[in-house]
């Protein structure tokens, strides 16, 4: 608690009339009374690196981590799918942002925080109405009349102790956590887009390896089945080859369903309906590896993350409750003015009507509910440090997320490079066993193994890399994707701030 507040409170000890013209004094003083914590921002955790130094996926020396440089503390594009180089990539992550409705939804709930804190502004303010009445009635002589009313009323709740300040403040973190909701849906859209897009230009590469190694089968069983007509092979021989083609067609309807999946997901994202929109069918060799990999310092995502900024906003929030629970433990103090203006006619009521004005002040002081507004504040004081707990746990869980995408990294490459070794090696041996094949020095089934372990690696080659592209695009989402880059330009009507 701020020192000014601790002054106010020591200040507000007398209780009744006293009170209340202290609060009055305090009010058309140029200071005030602000009751309750001032939100001071947790400072960032001393934390120096995602990974523990010697351990799988921590940079080396050098800076690398799975065969790509690790730009540490290097500023992250606003555009971030944009390091993967694809024309087609970056046009659907136009249209995305453009037409998803969930990015809309969010922009909406920013709008209503934002309203919202114009509604609670509104509490600074005097309170004008017009009051119009109509009345009929006996006297004590039994005689009827009419008495008809016009006038306007003024009424000004001091914000004696800031409860209505403390409002608004709790106003604006909500809003501000929203602001952070949009950004965070921001970033999720276009991860996700970008995963799903690499998802089904892993995927065709996939099913296209998967085909060529069944057309090799079928090639191999009419092979052999020629062999078995002509005496030279046996029976089993063919048995094995049908039964490799068939075991090899088994892939092709799980793959077929993962690129369906990944299409209708990427159509969802796009605000499109999967029947009447179809995504790019991208191709693997259209997306860039980055060779270099910006990453922020840990104190750095602490203020970048969009979830982690979220949370912080509604700690704010709740330490602006922890203040208005604290004023309605005090006085309220409200002045009022009317003037109205009484007739027996309608026609008279703005020519020859009575006039009657008052002036007041009323000041509603809390004396015994029961325990009920301290359980409040200390309710709200529970939420706080319940919240903050949130707060930190949501760090953890991010520093959590970038030191397994790192690690991951860090594995691909070597997966890579195992892969890249396995298909070399069967390449050479399938190019011997069909020199021995065509000299007759192997047999039918021999070549059919080497054929098949070469079409094995080749799809894990293929498969490893999709997994890189994965990979990089998750770790540039954990890093905050940039999306403070974009500033207003995220939806019309207004985008999330820049990171304080």
């Amino acid at each position: 608690m701020s020192e000014n507040a601790r002054s106010c409170l020591s200040r507000q000890r007398p209780a009744g009339l006293r009170l209340a013209k202290l609060g009055v004094s305090l009010v058309l003083s140029s200071s005030g009374c602000l009751v309750g914590p001032d939100f001071q921002r947790p400072a960032p955790p001393a934390v120096v690196a995602y990974v523990a130094p010697e351990t799988p996926g921590s940079p080396s020396s050098a800076g690398t981590a799975g065969g790509q440089r690790i730009a540490i503390g290097e500023r992250i594009p606003a555009q971030w799918w944009s390091l993967f180089h694809s024309t087609r990539l970056d046009e659907l992550l136009r249209a995305a942002i453009a037409s998803n409705h969930t990015l809309a939804a969010a922009g909406a709930t920013l709008a209503q925080a934002r309203e919202a804190i114009l509604e609670a502004r509104a509490g600074l303010y005097p309170r004008i109405d017009l009051g119009a009445g109509a009345r009929r009635g006996a006297q004590g002589t039994g005689a009827v009349s009419n008495l008809f009313s016009l006038g306007p009323s003024v009424s000004y709740s001091l914000d004696a102790f800031g409860g209505t300040r403390r409002q608004v403040e709790q106003a604006r973190a909500l809003a501000e956590s929203q602001q952070y909701e949009l950004a965070a849906a921001y970033l999720t859209l276009t991860g996700n887009a970008v995963t799903e897009s690499i998802a089904i230009a892993s995927t065709r590469l996939e099913i296209a390896t998967v085909e060529d190694l069944i057309a090799n089968d079928q090639r191999n069983l009419d092979l052999v089945q020629r062999a078995f007509d002509a005496g030279r092979v046996a029976r089993t021989e063919v048995l094995t080859a049908q039964a490799q083609l068939e075991a090899d067609r088994t892939a092709l309807p799980t793959l077929r369903q993962e690129l369906s999946i990944a299409r209708h997901a990427l159509s969802i994202l796009a605000g499109k309906a999967p029947g009447e929109w179809s995504p790019p069918e991208f191709e693997i060799q259209e997306f860039t590896l980055p060779g270099e990999l910006p990453v922020s310092l840990p104190s750095q995502l602490v203020r970048q993350r969009p979830d982690i900024l979220a949370a912080e906003a509604l700690l704010h929030a709740d330490s602006a409750a922890i203040g208005v629970a604290t004023a309605q433990m005090y006085p309220a103090i409200t002045l009022s003015a009317s003037l109205t203006q009484q007739a027996l006619a309608l026609a008279d009521l703005l020519r020859r009507a009575s006039r009657i004005w008052s002036v007041g002040s009323d000041v509603e002081t809390p004396l015994a509910q029961g325990g009920a507004l301290r359980a409040h504040r200390r309710a709200a004081i529970d939420a706080y440090k319940a919240q903050l707990e949130i707060y930190r746990q949501t760090i953890l869980q991010a520093f959590g997320q970038v030191a397994d995408v790192l690690s991951a990294i860090e594995e691909d490459s070597a997966l890579a490079a195992a892969s890249q070794r396995a298909l070399d090696i069967a390449a050479a041996s399938l190019a011997l066993q069909r020199s021995s094949y065509a000299a007759g020095k192997t047999s039918a089934l021999q070549l059919i193994v080497a054929e098949n372990t070469y079409s094995q690696a080749r799809l894990a080659f293929a498969r490893v890399q999709g997994q890189r592209l994965q990979d990089t695009a998750q770790l540039l989402v954990a890093v905050g994707g940039g999306w403070w880059g974009q500033g207003d330009a995220l939806l019309a009507g207004g985008g999330p701030p820049a990171p304080p």
